[in-house]
């Protein structure tokens, strides 16, 4: 009686032994591949290209052309660092605009420009300064009330999105008008100069970095 018993205790426990123990391997494995695969599908889509994020980034921000791949990506003179500062000051932080800020500060226009509300500046690169033949480009930068008038002309008393840039004529500060014409991302200004990158933020201003420098209609 006693040997029969102990056998069918031994079967009994042989018998839930091999039923509970698959089970808990099988929760143990499913728990296990389950977070890998999650954490491997996370990782995955945490990951993009840096030219895929700079595309996002610059989309989010709304500006367009080429030339915006140039500006910094992080710091003062980045979109995101430009947006903080009224435009003068965010110009001075941006390496492609530093001819530009040379100029505005011998015409004696920093406040001017840092002070006004919901103005559009069309910048133009240090390349476009080059542009300018060296005996002219000294001329002007010498004359103070000369170059005050170059500059002046580059700015119109309203912000341009880039669907104003379509087709349009707007008066400047210099009181002389300026034209946009354009579609898609290609623009142009006074059918002369080109957007490079447009619609640039900043605190007190849109901006259209521009090739050329604009030169305003003899009176």
């Amino acid at each position: 009686m006693t040997s029969t018993t102990t056998r069918a205790r031994r079967v009994l426990l042989a018998a839930t032994a091999a039923v509970v123990l698959p089970l808990g391997l099988t929760a143990c494995g499913g728990d296990d591949g389950g977070s890998d695969k999650a954490s491997d599908k996370k990782s995955e889509q945490s990951k993009s290209s840096p030219k895929e994020t700079d595309e996002k980034q610059d989309t989010a921000m709304g500006t367009f052309g080429d030339a915006c791949k140039t500006v910094p990506k992080s710091g003062k003179g980045s979109f995101k660092g430009m947006a903080q500062d009224p435009v003068a000051t965010a110009a001075s932080n941006n390496p492609q605009l530093s001819t530009l800020v040379d100029a505005v500060k011998k015409a004696g226009l920093v406040d001017t420009l840092n002070s006004a509300k919901d103005i559009t500046v069309f910048a133009p690169t240090n390349d476009a300064f080059k542009k300018i033949p060296k005996a002219d480009l000294d001329k002007v930068m010498s004359d103070k009330e000369m170059l005050k008038k170059v500059l002046t002309y580059h700015v119109v008393g309203e912000p341009l999105d880039k669907a104003k840039l379509a087709d349009g004529s707007y008066p400047t500060l210099e009181k002389q008008e300026l034209t946009t014409k354009g579609s898609g991302d290609a623009y142009k200004v006074n059918d002369s100069a080109n957007v490079a990158c447009g619609n640039v933020k900043t605190a007190n201003a849109t901006v259209h970095i521009i090739d050329t420098v604009l030169m305003p209609p003899k009176n």
